[in-house]
């Protein structure tokens, strides 16, 4: 059986991409439409199996984000708002799992209070970091100097810190999210200007260099996002059609930015760096989940698989599936297993169980059909 069908039998999707409605008999002979992973249209934690893949005795320090390293199986990284770090599961959920922090000399500027994780399919990835704070002392750089930094993907490489960071461009402080887009540019949740931001490192400098004039950096729908401190608003780019889903949590909407669209227009500043940065104007920023009518408070993590957006409400600790046109699939109420307002940061692994972060408790938890 092919890999994509047997995700599409735990996700309840079609191998062809498209979401699939499953009906399970219930009591009475009742049918329950949803998706298996999140209980088959219960709604309840009960009908799912919960458990716990990073414990409290793994002291994470206050988990923002999670991802799977795309070239290395089972390998889980989790970012560290708590601790200006990024912890690596390794065999994550298998024999022989172990959690190793990766926190460096320089950490405290590099990986600052970092609030989400992307991984490119090259051999890098990228933080984003929630601050607005000096963060290179009071004799340094600004408050403002902040923004996206990009590191090697090999854990035998990445150190967290200076050292080993191989680029960092800077005009994003209180970053939210971040999505990658093709080469070794990533769209970025602004949340200083209330904005989406695209950041172009070009060609990355060496491990631990300073130069960062090649980069290109354009700020979209400036003003026209929401900002919640402390509250990560997670992004996803579907690279097929150029659509970026957008959690803007603060406002209680997923937004969608044709990323096809957008006209270069003023320069603006300040330029940390020394290369162009420009706004973006005729851009359509289109609203597709409305909280206040789906029943969505805080939209925070956010991942795309197989056509099926799955959203966590950070508020309420659920975890809703909604398809590409906004109509919700399934939802699931994980409030009995999490502690109140600790959901964040989602991930689905390639046999399509959900892992979310426990921002309170410092776990990571997996979420999968009953077997």
């Amino acid at each position: 059986m092919r890999a994509a069908c047997l995700i599409s039998m735990v996700l309840a999707v079609g191998c062809d991409g498209a979401a699939m409605s499953v009906a399970d008999a219930g009591p009475g002979g009742d049918a329950a439409v949803g998706l298996m992973v999140l209980g088959s249209g219960t709604h309840a934690a009960s009908s799912v199996e919960v458990v716990e893949i990073v414990t409290a005795a793994d002291h994470l320090r206050g988990p923002s984000d999670v991802a799977f390293n795309p070239s290395q199986d089972h390998e889980l990284w989790v970012t560290e708002r708590g601790g200006d770090g990024v912890a690596i599961v390794f065999n994550a959920g298998a024999a022989g799992q172990r959690v190793e922090h990766r926190s460096s000399s320089g950490a405290t500027h590099f990986l600052a209070s970092p609030s989400a994780l992307a991984f490119d399919d090259s051999g890098t990835l990228a933080t984003i970091h929630d601050i607005d704070t000096q963060t290179q002392g009071a004799d340094g750089t600004p408050a403002d100097f902040m923004g996206p930094t990009l590191w090697p993907a090999d854990a035998t490489l990445f150190d967290g810190g200076h050292g080993s960071h191989l680029d960092m461009l800077h005009d994003s402080p209180s970053g939210a999210g971040i999505a990658w887009d093709t080469g070794n540019a990533f769209w970025v949740y602004d949340g200083f200007h209330h904005a989406i931001a695209h950041y172009d490192f070009r060609m990355p400098h060496e491990p631990g260099g300073t130069d960062h004039m090649d980069g290109v950096i354009q700020r979209w729908v400036g003003g026209d996002m929401g900002y919640f401190p402390h509250v990560a608003s997670h992004m996803e780019l579907d690279h097929t059609t150029g659509l970026l889903y957008v959690a803007d949590t603060r406002n209680a909407r997923v937004v969608r930015l044709d990323t096809n669209t957008g006209v270069a227009g003023a320069m603006i500043g300040p330029d940390y760096d020394g290369g162009p940065m420009m706004a973006m104007t005729s851009a359509p920023l289109t609203i597709l989940i409305d909280g206040a009518i789906a029943g969505l408070d805080q939209p925070s993590g956010l991942a795309l698989r197989a056509g099926v957006l799955y959203i966590t409400d950070h508020s309420r600790d659920t975890i809703h599936a909604y398809d590409l046109t906004g109509q919700e699939i399934d939802w699931i109420d994980l409030s009995s297993a999490l502690s109140p307002g600790s959901i964040g940061g989602i991930e689905l692994d390639v046999e399509g169980r959900i892992y979310v972060t426990d921002t309170v408790q410092g776990r990571i938890v997996r979420v999968a059909p009953r077997r």
